[in-house]
């Protein structure tokens, strides 16, 4: 599947940089740009992308604005913030107004496609920063959309109590790649060890009894 993707940005350098990451992977094709929040409507309607990666502060209209007019129109495409500002207030207002997920600009390439990936299945993408910031501001979120599509499929695997070394061979990767994610989903969980996953997963039905060891 080719994910179609637009990109709202004021500056081109970014725009740049985005559609040469984009358009190294196989899956996908950067279907149109703009340089201002008030292009985006009318961006959306010529390319009908299925992601707009879109940031917030620009000039003429903002992002949160633009998103605003666009979900007010009926349009329905996915819409990844995609900014370097971390205010809450900025934050809250781009998700309350339907946004499908939001990334800080500070993010790595792998981090940034895989979120572009997720949004375009119709998952929420948070950067792990973001999703610290709601939780702050008393939002509830989900903590799961911080992790990578890699790391769900490790904390899966850990929450029905398979060890590294069996990971490692299901997934055909290293013990020391898994250990690495391993090691990234308690860190964003905020679990301590492989035991609280497990009873983690088990408090939110996403594993049950029978499915453990």
């Amino acid at each position: 599947m080719t994910i179609r993707v637009a990109l709202v940005d004021d500056h081109t350098v970014v725009r740049q940089g985005l559609r040469l990451l984009l358009e190294s992977a196989s899956d996908f094709v950067v279907c149109g740009e703009a340089s201002d929040g008030q292009e985006l409507l009318p961006l959306v309607q010529t390319c009908q992308p299925d992601v707009v990666v879109l940031d917030l502060i620009m000039p003429v209209v903002n992002g949160v604005e633009a998103l605003r007019h666009l979900r007010a129109a009926g349009h329905d495409c996915k819409v990844l913030v995609l900014t370097s500002s971390l205010q809450d207030t900025l934050l809250q207002d781009a998700m309350a107004v339907g946004a499908n997920g939001y990334f800080l600009k500070t993010s790595s390439m792998p981090m940034l496609l895989d979120a572009v990936r997720r949004v375009a299945r119709g998952e929420t993408a948070l950067d792990p920063l973001a999703l610290h910031t709601l939780i702050s501001a008393g939002r509830r979120v989900d903590p799961l959309d911080a992790l990578t599509v890699r790391e769900r499929e490790v904390f899966y695997a850990l929450a029905r109590g398979l060890t590294y070394a069996e990971i490692a061979q299901q997934l055909v990767v290293s013990e020391a790649t898994v250990r690495t994610h391993g090691t990234n989903v308690l860190d964003k969980l905020g679990l301590r060890d492989r035991t609280q996953v497990m009873v983690f997963a088990l408090k939110r039905g996403l594993v049950q009894p029978d499915d453990l060891p």
